[in-house]
């Protein structure tokens, strides 16, 4: 069930409603229960774009490898083994099967590495460490086994921010960059403001054994508009799957806003921005401190479409995709 369109008649649900989408929560969910039933019975069907993808041969395609620094990563190496490299890093409880709606419209001419970060998927979940370089480090002793000198990296909301800070530590080693539902966090020096919902105090709430089937966890992986049931669930249940201790470690030190600004004078690659008009979670204000932090970059909005929009609408956001990464500098 989509709760945009089932808490479409709850009147609680109007000053809530730019925090639903992927990342709305539970306190929603319980605010408009009573309306759930009545709502989704008169919302209208539209069918998600289809998968051109079996999700059981593409988990069977994921393989790890153990990096220097000790941390046990998981990804799926596919396409042209000779084309150019594309690295793409999901965002928070997300795992590299995020990208499955979006890849069948990705250049076949590309070689694409799907990552799991650290603490997510089939990849190690130490006890420490999650910040944004920790992360991106990862993905560069990875490109290292590899033997791959230079990519290409899209990465999609806590992705993006690890994106930034592979670019920034490691210009030599980066083409073009895509950042999907990124900020460019608060102005140096802003007053705090609080954020339309705080789903990082719901985290919080949490307890161990996540439930997948929660209404938690059904709003957490909510969307403006319908995608793959199937794929949903099984993203779901890898999400639970998460230690308590991870989530809270990521949420801790990954996904802080306040210091992005810092690094984007660094980010001297090539950049598209993407992002759907209807994301609860990078709010206005973040994506145009982005903007005016990267001032040539491209951006593409997303009329209508949330916080993922390349599951929404996988064929229009792989168009804009290709059409930047093979564009000439």
């Amino acid at each position: 069930m989509k709760v945009w369109h089932a808490f479409r008649g709850c009147p609680e649900a109007a000053a809530l409603r730019s925090a639903a989408g992927r990342r709305g929560l539970a306190l929603i969910v319980f605010l408009c229960a009573a309306a759930v039933g009545s709502a989704a019975a008169n919302a209208p069907l539209h069918a998600p774009p289809p998968l051109k993808i079996d999700l059981n041969q593409f988990d069977a395609l994921k393989k790890t490898t153990l990096l220097p620094n000790g941390q046990l990563l998981a990804y799926i190496d596919m396409g042209r083994p000779d084309g150019r490299p594309v690295v793409l890093i999901h965002g928070y409880t997300d795992n590299a099967r995020d990208w499955v709606p979006l890849v069948p419209y990705l250049s076949k001419q590309d070689r694409l590495i799907l990552v799991d970060i650290r603490g997510h998927g089939q990849s190690a979940k130490p006890e420490c460490c999650y910040t944004r370089i920790d992360f991106a480090y990862d993905i560069k002793l990875l490109l290292d086994s590899l033997h791959i000198a230079k990519a290409d990296i899209v990465g999609h909301s806590l992705g993006s921010f690890i994106t930034q800070a592979f670019a920034e530590e490691w210009p030599e080693r980066t083409g073009r960059v895509v950042l999907i539902s990124s900020t460019g966090g608060p102005r140096p020096c802003a007053p705090a403001k609080k954020p339309a919902f705080d789903y990082a105090a719901e985290i919080r709430k949490l307890h161990e054994p996540i439930d997948p089937d929660s209404p938690f966890m059904i709003a957490w992986w909510d969307s403006p508009t319908p995608v793959d049931p199937d794929f949903i669930r099984r993203q779901r249940r890898d999400s639970a799957a998460i230690p308590l201790t991870v989530w809270l470690a990521v949420l801790d030190q990954g996904t802080r806003f306040d210091d992005l600004q810092r690094g984007l004078p660094r980010l001297t690659a090539p950049v598209l921005l993407i992002w759907g008009s209807a994301d609860p979670i990078m709010e206005e204000e973040g994506r145009q401190t982005l903007r005016e932090a990267l001032p040539a970059a491209k951006v593409k909005v997303f009329a209508g479409l949330g916080h993922n929009p390349f599951w929404e609408d996988p064929r229009g956001v792989a168009e804009v995709v290709n059409r930047f990464l093979d564009s000439t500098p």
